[in-house]
């Protein structure tokens, strides 16, 4: 496979930038913040807890948690993962064979792309700004072979942000259902819609081949806790991956799991503080683009706590951000970073991120600040 760009740029800028404003996900938190949402019961868990190997499935109560988050999804239906990294490449390296084909929309997180590139044929779909970034189903059933395995979407979607209405949702399904295909559904993003009434039902209720992945990562804000799942109604599928998973991380960490529940249990606690990061971050953003029209468009994100304006200055975006890293010390990330191999995207956007409630201002005033020097009239 091809280098994962995105991910070795961060591992060169991300700890080492002064501004770091295209993080994809929540404002974290220490553990002493988790713990104290926590019950007594399960702190004496945490405390007492052996540090042995754990299931490869995910401790049950661990499953049952998750469970809960789902209409119809009962515990032996979840598959926990090491992030969802872990969750994509085992779900494409177990289900796909070399004569089987893929459809992923782009852009997209890489994996989604690389991985199954490597295994079998695969066919990007481009959701376009013109377009608000929806995503075309007629544009998908133009790319359906009758080798069609999977189909991989990720709403709310990253970079843009942008969700898919429930129309389109239901109709995606339906020709799912129709062909037999299995729908990928990245929700990693779920529970950070602006308005609630734009939130996507989860694949894993609605569709019997239909398989969502989450994690902690991003709405949560707990990446390091590295928690992810699958979940699922076809049960043979969520084995075959199962049986994938003993060749990567053979199961989760057992203090993850235990902090996991935690979080878990209090999800409207950490859901409202953070709804209410990405509201205030946003007014903020806007503002900024509002000031500066004659350099910056962009659609309004919908969900998550990324964006993808477009740079429309002289330079373009490339020079942008390789000026903005290099003098001002703010990391955002070109489009040349979401490049695909399978069909054209948009190049001359970039990724910023507004889910952090620290820093966030003063990065937002170094980026003004930079522009004002570089290309105000």
């Amino acid at each position: 496979m091809r280098n994962f760009e995105l991910e070795t740029y961060f591992s060169k800028w991300e700890f080492t930038a002064r501004h770091h404003m295209t993080a994809s996900d929540m404002e974290s938190m220490d553990v002493q913040s988790l713990l104290a949402m926590a019950s007594d019961e399960d702190k004496a868990k945490l405390d007492n807890l052996w540090l042995g190997y754990t299931q490869t499935w995910g401790a049950p109560d661990l499953r049952s948690q998750i469970s809960q988050t789902y209409d119809n999804i009962p515990s032996e239906n979840i598959l926990c993962m090491a992030g969802a990294g872990e969750g994509i490449y085992a779900s494409m390296r177990a289900l796909l064979k070399k004569s089987d084909h893929v459809i992923v929309i782009v852009p997209n997180y890489q994996s989604a792309e690389s991985v199954p590139l490597d295994i079998c044929q695969v066919s990007g779909v481009t959701i376009r700004h013109e377009n608000n970034w929806r995503l075309d189903i007629d544009d998908i059933k133009q790319a359906i072979r009758p080798n069609t395995k999977i189909i991989s979407i990720n709403f709310p979607h990253n970079p843009t942000g942008s969700v898919m209405p429930k129309d389109d949702l239901n109709t995606l399904v339906a020709l799912c259902r129709q062909k037999g295909i299995y729908l990928f559904s990245d929700e990693v993003y779920r529970g950070l819609e602006i308005d609630t009434n734009d939130q996507m039902p989860q694949i894993a209720d609605i569709y019997e081949k239909g398989i969502s992945l989450n994690v902690l990562s991003k709405t949560y804000g707990l990446p390091g806790l590295r928690i992810g799942w699958l979940a699922s109604q076809d049960q043979e599928a969520l084995e075959k991956i199962e049986c994938y998973k003993h060749y990567l991380s053979i199961c989760n960490s057992a203090p993850s799991e235990c902090l996991a529940i935690i979080a878990l249990k209090n999800q409207k606690q950490i859901f409202s503080r953070n709804i209410a990061i990405i509201k205030e971050n946003l007014v903020e953003l806007e503002s900024f683009i509002s000031e500066y029209d004659m350099l910056f468009d962009w659609k309004r994100p919908k969900g998550g706590c990324i964006a993808f304006p477009r740079y429309i200055g002289a330079d373009g975006v490339e020079a942008f951000c390789k000026s903005l890293i290099e003098e001002s010390g703010v990391l955002l990330l070109p489009a040349s970073l979401y490049a695909s191999e399978l069909t054209a995207m948009p190049d001359e956007n970039f990724r910023i991120g507004f889910g952090r409630s620290k820093n966030f201002k003063e990065g937002l005033q170094a980026l003004r600040n930079h522009v004002a020097t570089k290309y105000s009239t």
